[in-house]
């Protein structure tokens, strides 16, 4: 895609990257339920199958296991996002995630994404509700990673 096609491309509005967010949440919620079958897994092998609801984790590791589940998350939006720019709910509703010039975000700016618009999140909705206002209509993770998500055109 040329910049100069980019730029035609509307930015994305509130309803419809909430839309693909909800699209998205059931994979996440797929990679959640993976996650947690490949920890017990890993539990039962290394207590056993007779006392696996017996054994606890200490802190430690239920922080890290907490990390692990957060580094698969965000790997889910790392790689579709450097892949193709799109998650599979954004592409059921024709956005993309791009830098300004048209061009797919950098690991850096995917990453950067990834844990600002979950504070977003987090935080009310803030980053959100933060396109509504003109005249950016950009989320505050748009602002602060240097992306944007736009609407693709229908295809024939």
């Amino acid at each position: 895609m040329s910049p100069s096609e980019s730029e035609s491309y509307p930015t994305a509005n509130l309803w419809r990257r909430l839309a693909a967010l909800i699209y998205d949440a059931f994979l996440l919620f797929a990679i959640i339920l993976a996650y947690g079958l490949l920890l017990t897994m890993l539990k039962i092998l290394f207590n056993g199958s007779q006392q696996v609801e017996d054994v606890q984790p200490g802190a430690l590791l239920q922080w890290l296991s907490f990390a692990g589940l957060i580094a698969a998350l965000v790997g889910y939006y790392y790689i579709c996002w450097r892949k193709q720019g799109q998650t599979l709910g954004m592409k059921s509703w024709r956005l993309k995630l791009q830098q300004a010039d048209g061009s797919l975000a950098t690991p850096e700016q995917c990453i950067k994404r990834s844990f600002l618009a979950s504070l977003s999140f987090a935080f009310g909705g803030i980053g959100y509700l933060w396109c509504l206002l003109p005249p950016a209509r950009a989320c505050l993770h748009d602002t602060y990673s240097a992306t944007e998500v736009v609407v693709l055109p229908k295809t024939k």
